[in-house]
């Protein structure tokens, strides 16, 4: 039976809102607006990389966005700071994806309710994946979605690694800029189309990609591809829940073991910014290689990858392991 010694971590933390840091937090907004103390230019908080990719490829020059996640974390271990709460409440818009980061949404809900975008609302999303009775470790799903914490909703938030679901949140992120900043509202406009146009031809080499192909299961670290394998007819089996930390039993672990083993999966598939401790012992015991599949969380400091390029790598990556012609 795997071990499981190596996994043990400590629990996350919620940053309590205290009277103090709230106090703080409102006292660097005193100096105006978000828009005044930046050129001009609308100000955009993006929770992550996939939100803050579509803000600065739409808004161009006429924006300014910051990130609350720092290039090559976690996002969903996300904690916040009192500036970051106060840069939410004071941006002109918040681009997030509710779900993934829990702090995140807190903010949102208190600070700037009717300031935000929620990516969520643009596309049809999958229900929450049940691990099953023996598996409830984290409460949370695998193929076709769960929530990042069970807490907050009963759907996948991973939309956006589905490049079909990306253009819809592409649109909306579009007419939200375009409706808080309506002088630049054609250029936006333009910028959206011409972006829709590139991920609706990475959507297609994927459906070319993967159309025939000798095996359609793909074993991953955690339950962020259930949106890519709905789109293009694949079946997920998730190491994991939708939290990437969730700690799954031994049991889970070995019925995963055979699980591999029947369905002749080549791969046990591992991603960038999770430890692939847990995957690299399933596939030893499974006898199956491991290969980096990237849900696009984030991307590293300094590379010069995008959505884009990232997904396509993930494609590769696919046919290899799911032998496609």
């Amino acid at each position: 039976m795997l071990s499981l010694s190596f996994l043990r971590r400590a629990p996350r933390r919620a940053l309590p809102l205290t009277a103090a840091v709230l106090a703080g937090a409102l006292g660097l907004t005193a100096c105006g607006s978000a828009a005044g103390g930046s050129g001009g230019r609308t100000t955009v908080v993006a929770g992550f990389y996939p939100m803050a990719w579509l803000a600065e490829s739409i808004g161009g020059d006429a924006v300014k966005v910051e990130t609350l996640t720092r290039p090559g974390a976690e996002p969903h271990d996300l904690e916040l700071t009192p500036r970051q709460i106060a840069r939410v409440q004071s941006s002109d818009l918040t681009l997030y994806i509710k779900g993934v980061q829990p702090a995140v949404d807190d903010a949102v809900a208190k600070r700037a309710p009717h300031k935000s975008f929620d990516a969520v609302t643009a596309v049809r999303t999958l229900p929450a994946h049940d691990l099953g009775e023996e598996d409830e470790q984290d409460g949370h799903g695998g193929h076709g979605g769960g929530h990042g914490h069970a807490d907050h909703a009963d759907y996948d938030p991973h939309v956006w690694v589905d490049p079909g679901r990306m253009a819809a949140i592409a649109k909306g992120v579009g007419d939200r800029l375009a409706a808080v900043d309506p002088k630049h509202a054609a250029d936006y406009r333009t910028r959206t189309d011409a972006l829709v146009t590139r991920i609706n031809a990475l959507d297609a080499e994927f459906r070319t990609g993967l159309r025939t192909c000798a095996r359609r299961t793909i074993v991953t670290s955690h339950a962020a591809f259930g949106y890519l394998a709905d789109h293009y007819g694949l079946t997920q089996v998730p190491v994991a829940g939708v939290d990437p930390a969730a700690e799954p039993s031994p049991k889970r672990l070995a019925r995963l073991s055979d699980q591999i083993r029947s369905t002749r999966a080549t791969t046990v598939f591992t991603e960038t910014l999770v430890s692939p401790k847990v995957a690299d012992a399933l596939a030893r015991e499974a006898g199956v290689r491991t290969a980096v599949l990237d849900p696009a969380e984030g991307v590293r400091p300094g590379s010069s990858d995008d959505y884009l390029s990232v997904l396509r790598r993930d494609l590769a990556t696919l046919r290899t392991a799911l032998e496609c012609s």
